[in-house]
């Protein structure tokens, strides 16, 4: 065989490995997505007299012992408007939808996290990964990009983790970061992941996971808009940006019935 031969034959195996693994990394995800939505539900209040009853607010995703959900503090806060309102979250699909009330069992407001007690029959949860991913690693994101609007359905994203950047933010969140919660994410020391991906005003609270484990590297926290928030609908800017799993780990150790 001349070295030309050679040199074809060696060109064409690394075509044939090249061309393979795109394949296997999409085909990853699509075998973790199974284990992944279940454990994504929506967060949002319950008030009988109103119509829809259900009001939603975010994205969140259970984690622990299937009682403890996780979302963003921006987004589940803001104070009930009567007595008769619950915060809660909805699981099922399309016209059977189901509330279950929830307790807010522990607040990061420094890193923008929520951490929301159930009650009852545990759900499927998701695994914290421990060790946080690499900048240029693929990564995914499932919630709910327009709330219910599109039926509760939840969709995945692929994302690509662009920088570990610090905090200072370059823009607010689908629903307006308060001063005083901007003013405290820039604190010294704290870093977030941006990302290369779409996120959209109701993936708030949405988990990012690794596609090839399923587990959880960080929280959805805002997109960069490019004018108002509607236009981030119908022009989005691509930048997104994400809280590192390592403050929800955090938040569990110091929440009652969190692990």
């Amino acid at each position: 065989m001349s070295a030309l031969d050679r040199l074809l034959a060696r060109c064409a195996m690394l075509c044939t490995v090249l061309s393979s693994a795109q394949p296997a990394q999409a085909d990853a995800l699509t075998d973790i997505l199974p284990t992944v939505k279940p454990a994504v539900v929506g967060i949002g209040t319950m008030l009988p007299t109103r119509a829809p009853p259900v009001v939603f607010m975010a994205t969140g995703f259970v984690v622990g012992d299937g009682l403890s959900v996780i979302s963003n503090a921006h987004a589940v806060v803001p104070p009930l408007s009567s007595q008769h309102e619950a915060l809660g979250i909805v699981t099922g699909a399309g016209s059977q939808l189901q509330f279950r009330p929830a307790t807010i069992a522990a607040l990061d407001r420094e890193h923008d996290l929520v951490h929301l007690r159930l009650t009852g029959t545990p759900l499927p949860a998701l695994r914290l990964e421990g060790e946080p991913p690499k900048e240029g690693s693929a990564l995914a994101f499932t919630g709910f990009p327009l709330g219910i609007m599109l039926g509760m359905v939840p969709a995945t994203h692929r994302a690509t983790l662009a920088a570990i950047s610090p905090s200072v933010l370059p823009a607010v969140n689908s629903r307006g970061l308060a001063a005083r919660a901007l003013s405290q994410l820039q604190k010294p020391g704290f870093t977030i992941f941006q990302l290369d991906g779409t996120a959209y005003p109701g993936n708030s609270g949405s988990p990012l996971f690794d596609p090839a484990t399923g587990a959880v590297v960080g929280v959805i926290n805002m997109t960069v808009l490019k004018g108002t928030r509607e236009g981030a609908i119908a022009n989005p800017s691509g930048i997104s940006y994400a809280i590192p799993a390592r403050h929800v780990a955090e938040l569990l150790r110091q929440s009652p019935g969190g692990k």
